[in-house]
C-alpha cells in the first residue's frame, strides 16, 4: 500500500467525475504535497480537519471552464523502486507547464525550487 499513490488516485478519480472536494486520510507528507499543489495553483485549498485518530485532509479541487486544472498526475518513486536525482539532473515537467515534487534534506519542494537551491533528492511525483 502506497498512501501517496492512493491520494493521487483519489484526486484523479474525483476530477474525472467533477467533484468539488476530495477527502484523504491525514499524514504530514500528504499534507505537505497538498500545500505545494495549493501554492502552485493546481488546487483551490487544502485543509486539515478532524481530531486525533480521525484526521483527514480536505482538498478543494480547481476547475476552469468545467475542465480540471490538473490534467495529469504520475507517481515517480514507488516503494519497490525509489528514484533519486541530483540537482543537475532536474528537468522541467511537460516543458515547464508541470511540476515535480522532490523530497530533499530541507523538506518537500518543487523541481524549480530544488534546482534554484542546488539540491537533489527523491522524486515523489509529477503533476501537470
Amino acid at each position: 500500500m502506497d498512501p501517496i499513490a492512493d491520494m493521487l488516485t483519489s484526486i484523479r478519480n474525483a476530477q474525472s467525475v467533477s467533484k468539488e472536494t476530495v477527502k484523504v486520510p491525514f499524514s504530514k507528507l500528504k499534507f505537505e504535497i497538498a500545500k505545494i499543489l495549493e501554492k502552485e495553483g493546481f488546487i483551490n485549498k487544502a485543509e486539515r480537519k478532524g481530531k486525533k485518530i480521525k484526521k483527514f485532509i480536505e482538498i478543494d479541487l480547481k476547475y476552469e471552464d468545467k475542465t480540471a486544472v490538473i490534467s495529469g498526475l504520475r507517481k515517480v518513486s514507488k516503494p519497490g523502486q525509489r528514484i533519486y536525482i541530483s540537482s543537475k539532473e532536474i528537468r522541467p515537467v511537460r516543458s515547464g507547464y508541470g511540476i515535480s515534487i522532490i523530497s530533499t534534506s530541507k523538506g518537500l519542494m518543487t523541481n524549480k525550487k530544488a534546482r534554484r537551491q542546488n539540491m537533489g533528492g527523491e522524486v515523489i511525483c509529477e503533476i501537470w
